[in-house]
């Protein structure tokens, strides 16, 4: 029996010390909802999770310019929709005009209206969406991946020859009408191409994105299993770790309390 030497307390007290560090790590997980806490914990881990948070982010940040992609095609089509109509009334015109029974002046008034039309899609091409002209002949590349990938759009160009032909037209004369129906009939082939285009990118874009969406969604599960604390399994250690503190505790009092039998030998 030694006095200055207390082994068995100071077993006790490394074993409490112990329990505590593993309890105050356990209530930190528990607190913050990551099992990561600082880089010790798992430094291999948290350097992977880093690197599938920015890929997320970065998909994210994708997903977002697709959307506004799809937004400026629709608003495109929505343009060439109210276009499509003004020319389906130009044509009418352009025949209305070649009507034998109709006198030079008559023609004036169709061709007040056909001009108003014309202008009207002309007007049409200089209009833009945030400040992106939306009829021009230049492509669009829009990123579809984490990695900067792109998808090129091609142009939608009111300024082709086949819009300019139709707005350039004249309903004045019985022959000019003519002429001008031909025209307009081509720029309406010209514009049913276009919207097939538009409507072919609108369902890439589409499909791109639920597929962005769908990679991001598995980037999130696969840093959750890294980072994320199991709330359930974290709980029982932490009781375990409450309990030997607890039991750490009184033991150290009994191991501190034990050299005192040397007194009796003493006395």
């Amino acid at each position: 029996m030694v006095i200055n030497t207390n082994v068995q307390a100071q077993f006790a007290a490394r074993t409490l010390n112990d329990s505590q560090t593993l309890l105050g790590k356990s209530l930190s997980r528990l607190s913050s909802g990551s099992k990561i806490v600082s880089p010790s914990d798992d430094a291999a881990g948290l350097a992977v999770s880093l690197k599938l948070d920015a890929q997320s982010n970065r998909l994210a940040a994708a997903n977002s310019n697709l959307g506004n992609a799809i937004s400026f095609t629709q608003t495109q089509d929505g343009f060439l929709n109210k276009i499509g109509s003004a020319l389906d009334r130009m044509s009418e015109l352009s025949v209305l005009a070649q009507d034998v029974t109709k006198t030079d002046t008559d023609r004036a008034l169709y061709q007040s209206e056909f001009s108003q039309l014309s202008s009207y899609v002309t007007s049409s091409a200089t209009k833009d969406f945030n400040g992106v002209s939306l009829f021009s002949s230049t492509a669009l590349n829009v990123t579809v991946d984490s990695e900067g990938a792109t998808f090129s759009m091609t142009g939608i160009n009111l300024g082709a020859a086949a819009y300019t032909g139709a707005t350039g037209a004249s309903v004045a004369t019985s022959a000019s009408a003519a002429a001008a129906l031909t025209a307009v009939k081509s720029a309406i082939t010209q514009l049913a191409s276009d919207r097939s285009s538009i409507g072919a990118f609108q369902a890439r874009l589409s499909n791109t994105s639920g597929q962005v969406a769908v990679s991001r969604e598995n980037l999130l599960a696969a840093s959750s299993r890294i980072k994320d604390v199991d709330v359930a399994e974290e709980s029982t250690q932490f009781s375990r770790y409450n309990i030997l503190v607890q039991s750490g505790t009184a033991m150290l009092a009994q191991a501190n309390a034990s050299p005192q039998s040397a007194l009796r030998l003493l006395s």
